[in-house]
């Protein structure tokens, strides 16, 4: 087992400030794990698995069953039964918090719309993605670029096991999860629009170019969109735009948050394909981009992409207050300054931009613009 000791540390201090924290993730990304291991740092731990029935059975009038209770409560896949936040409303406001409640969900917080509105104030979501370099291991970012995040796919003792393991996933989220989330679309159809997302990866989206490739009207685009977003596999980055004099790109980019997951939608097996496909520098702009995200902890707020439509682009844009730092992601190992590097750092006015590139060396490249390897992004990138 992968320790996962950063999640570790922020659910536990997460559960000293708030009475209810909800951990947010895509399915088989790894909650329920992280859960146990913060159970097993505390006393009095009662775990409610809500794909159980007999757990849901047990919870049947969830006040009577959770009021008594005593210490850390975990109630995984509550998605299934958002019934449940009115009443951990009303537990969290007792007086010296005889209980806290460590909620787990496969879906954005925008799809738990009843957490937002019952507990106000009184919860935290912390969201678990897939593994990053500083849990794997710098050196293994070729094998978790290819086989993704996922722990099961990436601890798999063979690719061809990798690979089987995450076409079932795709099998098993479409069929299953997708209508477990209250969602009535044909899997086939699904599969198909994700698929297509994979081909847009990385790229300005399109949902009427999208719309006439599946044959299927621009609303249907848009709610699957949203919905495989909501369920936290596709990941939009939107656009920054201000008055620059320019005309400047305000649609957002479209990624697939796992890399092994894009993968397995393009059939791409193994790195000899992955670094033959034409998909290839966008997987490695998607992959690295996370990976900065993860180690970095950025929040979504802060994460943008910049473009013109003259040409220029930076393909992220980090923003804290006044303060703004650029990242370009390059699959090289000898990166060079670009006349839209030069115009993003004059245009938005950056602290530095750093160029993350697939070789082993950080090195400065011109004033304001350093290269940094993928390997040494968490000694060698800092937002100061």
């Amino acid at each position: 087992m992968i320790p996962r000791l950063r999640h570790l540390e922020r659910v536990t201090a997460a559960l000293q400030r708030a009475p209810v924290v909800c951990l947010i993730g895509a399915r088989q990304v790894g909650k329920t794990t992280l859960a146990r291991q913060v159970a097993a740092q505390l006393n009095a731990v009662r775990f409610f698995d809500l794909e159980n029935p007999a757990h849901v059975a047990q919870l049947a009038d969830p006040m009577l069953a959770l009021e008594p209770l005593r210490g850390l409560v975990i109630l995984d896949e509550i998605q299934r039964v958002p019934d449940l936040f009115t009443v951990l409303r009303v537990l969290s406001d007792r007086p010296r918090r005889p209980a806290a409640f460590l909620v787990l969900g496969s879906a954005s917080p925008d799809l738990l719309r009843q957490s937002s509105e019952s507990l106000a104030g009184r919860i935290h979501y912390h969201e678990v993605g897939g593994f990053d370099l500083n849990e794997t291991g710098a050196g293994s970012w070729r094998d978790l670029w290819v086989r993704g995040g996922f722990p099961r796919s990436f601890v798999a003792p063979t690719i061809e096991e990798s690979t089987e393991w995450r076409e079932d996933f795709v099998r098993t989220f479409l069929e299953r999860d997708i209508p477990q989330l209250g969602f009535s679309t044909d899997a086939t159809t699904l599969r198909r629009f994700w698929t297509m997302v994979a081909h847009f990866h990385g790229q300005i989206w399109n949902g009427s170019e999208i719309a006439r490739s599946l044959a299927i009207g621009t609303t249907s685009v848009a709610r699957y969109l949203d919905l495989l977003t909501s369920a936290l596999v596709i990941d939009p980055l939107p656009p920054w735009f201000e008055n620059l004099g320019k005309r400047q790109v305000k649609a957002p980019k479209v990624y697939l948050r796992d890399s092994g997951i894009l993968h397995t939608l393009l059939n791409i097996e193994d790195q000899s394909d992955l670094l033959g496909h034409p998909k290839a520098g966008a997987s490695w702009e998607g992959f690295a981009l996370q990976q900065v995200a993860s180690i970095l902890e950025l929040r979504r707020e802060e994460r943008f992409f910049w473009a013109t439509h003259g040409g220029a682009e930076l393909d992220l844009l980090v923003v804290r207050g006044r303060r703004r730092w650029g990242v370009e992601f390059k699959l090289t190992s000898q990166p060079a300054v670009t006349r839209s590097m030069t115009t993003a750092l004059e245009d938005l006015r950056l602290r530095h931009l750093f160029v993350v590139h697939a070789g082993t060396d950080t090195f400065p490249m011109a004033a304001k613009v350093s290269a940094v390897a993928l390997s040494r992004i968490t000694e060698d990138l800092r937002l100061e």
